[in-house]
């Protein structure tokens, strides 16, 4: 998988944001061993669908592909979180899925 990046172009307004993210996020916390890439996109997703953090939900849906998890995985993690973070959170995180997963197969 390549190496995750903040996007460069926020680096004219929040330098400091970017390279903290680059360093600590992708460089540090990404890269501890205590889990797989795997499972910490699985981590990530689920948190992020559960937040209804929209905006960087479809980035981290595709990394989590990219780490190895299923459409199917994936589909069934969110299914199980509608029941804990509610029904919007789970479907507006599924038709992200979807959406992904339509223009990859394109």
């Amino acid at each position: 998988m390549p190496k995750q990046s903040a996007p460069k172009e926020l680096e004219a307004i929040a330098p400091k944001l970017v390279e903290v993210t680059d360093r600590v996020l992708f460089d540090d916390v990404w890269e501890r061993p205590g889990l797989s890439p795997r499972d910490r996109s699985l981590v990530t997703v689920s948190v992020l669908a559960a937040l209804y953090r929209t905006e960087q939900l479809p980035y981290h849906l595709g990394v989590a592909l990219e780490n190895g998890l299923s459409v199917e995985e994936l589909s069934e993690a969110i299914t199980h979180l509608a029941f804990y973070a509610g029904w919007p959170s789970a479907m507006t995180a599924v038709n992200q899925l979807k959406a992904l997963t339509e223009e990859r197969d394109a």
